[in-house]
């Protein structure tokens, strides 16, 4: 159905996950047609009933989405809310107001944002409205036919200038709309004391202090939980949300390591080259969920296909992993951990779906759709690729299967994580706490402590269950050799090897002007670092 409206020049400037007014190419595109505009946020009740999502990502988007209609106020036009499906929300605002366009930028995220998107591109063309989409990241729909190519149009793109946030919004003039709380849509309770506060001057305070002086040991201190919490950048979430672009990021943390060159500190400039790596990765991996947005319910082989079995809620072993009682103290540790603060370091993350995974032996979907609840930085790209891959389903050859004990000892042999996040343990010796069940009766009476009913008896026999495994993936595959299944994804992008075959070399022309630092904060504004910075 179309209308005829008394107005007919209003440009949407559709937000999603890109929830800043700065390096916002849609925003300053609207602003620069000279129409009004109308910043829009769509509150979709079926994108919160997705078991990915949850309390403590509503509530960090709910900071953040506040952040984004403070900046937009200051400029001249409120945050435009509104709650529905998006092609029904936008023929409404038609009806009223007449949309001559809708800037947005492209989404990269499950299957649903991909057909949510899909279906308003087609409302959008019959109603005869301009849907100008720009990509994001650095995510090209049409990338080239090889990784080195698309690391170079990558690169290229991150070192563009930043688009300026615009001085003024001529605004339209629409209702700003009522906010929704997460009752709303039936959102369950999510107590998470220790996560990151959203918004724009958070995320600008971490990446500060993280080029500043945090950083410095982020290439040593990143594999182990414990040291990982103050030295990795913490900016995922902010990613996630679109707080801060890649790009800020990207360009902010080169400057930081030439001038760190230029006074000849070696180990800070080495950290922030890891740091740069990581950001390539990130943006490559959602490269891959641009080419295949089924991953998460679909083995990338077909090999593995009813391997594993499939669990629901309420399975005991689902349960007791999730919420860290399995009876291995440093796993235990990591999920109490992520439970309580939204976030966990990458290796460990690693660890915690490759024990479902191997070791309890359960299908990955639903415990990765579980973990994912529990990230208030889940994003889809980095997630379910990582989750398939530690369940083996991938690849060819048997995944690593991680020894949880031997990774406690690694990456917390003074058992000072586990006392933090297992207190019931915190009366065992560094010699014991990593495996209680080897631990000498004594020791155990001293320190309070019952198997079994102060903490869980470990839920298998972590060595023969990884045994058991590995004869399991090898007989499923019927020998090494796996037929790939055949899906959209490009052959280059299902291998985990660099997005760049050859070792990234630093530009060595000279940094565009817009790589100086200047996140443009209001001067007012001098937030706190972020105590799980």
């Amino acid at each position: 159905m179309f209308y005829i409206c008394s107005m007919s020049n209003v440009h949407v400037v559709w937000f999603k996950r890109d929830l800043r007014v700065h390096d916002h190419a849609p925003l300053l595109a609207a602003v620069a047609s000279g129409a009004p505009v109308m910043p829009l946020y769509i509150f979709e009740p079926a994108f919160w009933s997705l078991p990915e999502h949850s309390g403590r990502q509503f509530d960090f988007m709910m900071e953040s989405l506040r952040s984004l209609d403070e900046a937009l106020k200051v400029r001249g036009s409120a945050l435009c809310i509104r709650v529905g499906e998006a092609v029904q929300v936008f023929a409404e605002l038609h009806k009223h107001h007449g949309l001559a366009a809708i800037h947005a930028h492209e989404e990269i995220g499950l299957q649903w944002s991909y057909d949510r998107d899909r279906a308003v591109q087609r409302w959008a063309l019959k109603a005869g409205i301009a849907l100008r989409e720009q990509p994001q990241h650095g995510i090209m729909c049409r990338h080239p036919g090889s990784a080195d190519g698309w690391a170079r149009q990558w690169e290229a793109w991150m070192l563009a200038p930043r688009a300026k946030a615009p001085d003024e919004i001529r605004p339209a003039g629409v209702p700003a709309g009522e906010w929704p709380a997460g009752d709303d849509f039936r959102l369950k309770p999510d107590a998470c004391p220790g996560r990151q506060p959203g918004g724009r001057a958070e995320g600008v305070e971490l990446l500060r202090s993280f080029i500043a002086s945090r950083g410095r040991r982020y290439r040593t201190a990143m594999d182990s939980p414990q040291s990982a919490e103050g030295a990795c950048s913490r900016l995922s979430p902010h990613f996630t949300f679109g707080t801060v672009s890649i790009r800020e990021a990207y360009q902010g943390a080169m400057r930081a390591r030439a001038e760190l060159e230029r006074d000849g500190d070696s180990t800070f400039a080495a950290s922030l080259d890891t740091f740069l790596s990581r950001l390539q990765w990130h943006c490559h991996f959602l490269q891959k969920l641009s080419d295949q947005t089924t991953i998460n319910s679909r083995n990338l082989h077909v090999a593995p296909d009813g391997l594993r079995d499939r669990v629901s809620d309420g399975d005991p072993r689902l349960e007791a992993w999730i919420s860290g009682r399995t009876g291995f103290p440093f796993l235990d540790a990591c999920m109490r951990s992520l439970n309580d603060t939204g976030w966990l370091n990458h290796r460990m993350r690693a660890m915690v779906m490759a024990f479902a995974a191997q070791h309890l032996w359960m299908d990955w979907q639903q415990p990765a759709a579980r973990l994912a609840a529990l990230f208030t930085d889940f994003e889809a790209g980095i997630h379910y690729p990582q989750a398939q891959k530690q369940a083996g389903v991938r690849g060819t050859g048997i995944p690593r299967i991680f020894n949880p004990v031997k990774q406690s000892l690694d990456h917390d042999r003074d058992g000072d994580f586990i006392r933090r996040w297992v207190p019931e343990l915190s009366g065992l010796s560094a010699a014991h706490i990593h495996a209680p069940w080897d631990a000498p009766k004594a020791e155990l009476a001293r320190a309070g402590i019952v198997l079994g009913q102060t903490y869980p008896m470990r839920i298998v026999d972590h060595m023969a269950a990884a045994r058991e495994a590995r004869d399991r993936i090898y007989a499923g595959q019927g020998g090494p050799v796996q037929k790939e299944r055949t899906t959209p994804v490009r052959a280059e992008w299902v291998a985990d090897r660099s997005p760049s075959s050859s070792r990234r070399e630093r530009p060595q022309a000279s940094p565009p002007k817009q790589l100086a630092f200047d996140l443009q904060l209001p001067e007012a504004v001098q937030p706190q670092a972020s105590p799980h910075a």
